[in-house]
């Protein structure tokens, strides 16, 4: 077992923003990529919970290849029929009402935020707050970051914007505490499960809860299924194992199972608030990332993708949980479906290069949790083959051995 950890390299011309390994890849079939030395890596990570098809599924490629050839890019001056395509599935599939097209999840996130501006300037409320949560991560812009809850990746961008109370997850208490006799709140975003603060699930009962304070309040409820949804968790989003329906919902990362989009669902409370001019996207929506995402839905139903996702999920869960059970130094692995958080009681970052020497790609998030996103099409074989690469490498970081 090699646990060279690869030193990043430098480039002359690109910005320096990423702590890359010195791994290029040529190609991917399914959940296998190869570099450019012929290595095969084992693909747990999913480029980031976004290669909801693996790598080179045939039926897409054979898709955007059409589509390519056809229409890439017109504008949102015109009528794009995959628009209302996409749009009426994720209607369907949510139970909401219209949807808005952008390109990322962090677009959908501002959004998101402006949309719940406006309900609060639409009611009187001259500066609107929004209850966001303790370790949360909504993007980098500076509204999304201001809404983000890591001091960290908050640094050296201040003044942040005020527009934010800051509670802790999953205690109903402290939410009705931050709120109690305000009436500049307009709406809570949070997360179905927190990806980057460290693969954290909202309880289903609070998610019930906060549902109800909502309605009781005339709140927007907005909930962030960019890395969750689509299938991820076994439901086609993370908030459907609580029964209950946001008012806005941000998309993004796995609908296009590669080619970028992102998405704003809203229903009936939320879905009229933005009007021509408050809101536009020069590349949001285009033909060929709404081809990508139709078909992506299409193979997934033909496919069975997600009852694909919730089986192996929670296989691999279970393989995890095995393999680790005697292991001084885990702390927890939790998550729903192909969405898995693995809890060391150290940082382990170095984990993403040992992973990477030995043929599994993986990340790891808020400093001590492996975070595993890969395709939903892996396999319990697969899974096993994860679980044995991981295992004794978590091993020997744990032992100061890596």
């Amino acid at each position: 077992m090699s646990t060279a950890t690869p030193v990043a390299p430098t480039s002359p011309h690109v910005m320096n923003t990423y702590g890359r390994l010195p791994i290029a890849m040529t190609h991917g079939m399914g959940c296998t990529v190869w570099d450019t030395d012929g290595k095969a890596y084992l693909d747990a990570l999913g480029g980031i919970a976004v290669n909801t098809l693996g790598h080179s599924h045939p039926k897409l490629v054979a898709a955007l290849r059409d589509q390519v050839g056809k229409l890439v890019h017109t504008s949102n001056y015109y009528h794009v029929p995959h628009q209302e395509t996409l749009a009426a599935q994720l209607v369907a599939m949510s139970g909401m009402t219209n949807v808005f097209f952008c390109n990322s999840g962090l677009e959908a996130n501002e959004g998101a935020l402006k949309m719940a501006r406006k309900f609060g300037h639409d009611k009187g409320i001259d500066k609107p707050k929004v209850v966001v949560y303790e370790g949360a991560f909504h993007g980098r812009s500076i509204a999304t970051l201001s809404a983000t809850g890591n001091p960290k990746i908050h640094a050296g961008f201040g003044p942040l914007l005020d527009d934010f109370i800051r509670v802790p997850l999953n205690n109903m208490d402290a939410l009705k505490a931050a709120t109690a006799e305000r009436n500049d709140v307009v709406a809570v975003f949070v997360e179905a499960i927190q990806g980057e603060g460290g693969v954290h699930p909202v309880d289903n009962a609070y998610m019930c809860d906060v549902r109800a304070l909502c309605d009781e309040r005339d709140w927007l409820l907005m909930i962030d299924e960019v890395q969750c949804g689509i299938g991820r968790t076994g439901k086609w989003f993370a908030h459907q194992w609580s029964g209950i329906t946001p008012d806005v919902m941000p998309l993004a990362k796995g609908l296009g199972s590669g080619v970028p989009i992102g998405a704003i669902v809203a229903g009936p409370k939320a879905a009229h608030i933005l009007q021509p001019g408050n809101h536009g996207s020069t590349f949001g929506g285009n033909p060929l990332a709404m081809r990508a995402g139709v078909e992506t839905l299409a193979i997934m139903r033909e496919e069975n993708i997600m009852a694909n996702a919730a089986d192996v999920g929670a296989y691999l869960q279970a393989q995890l949980q095995a393999a680790f059970a005697n292991q001084p130094g885990v702390v927890s692995i939790r998550g729903k479906g192909l969405m898995i958080g693995v809890e060391l009681d150290k940082p382990c970052g170095q984990l993403i290069g040992l992973a990477a020497a030995n043929g599994l790609l993986i990340s790891v998030t808020a400093d001590t949790v492996i975070r595993l996103v890969p395709p939903l099409i892996l396999t319990r074989n697969e899974a096993d083959k994860v679980v044995a690469i991981l295992a004794p490498l978590v091993e020997a970081v744990l032992a100061g051995h890596a």
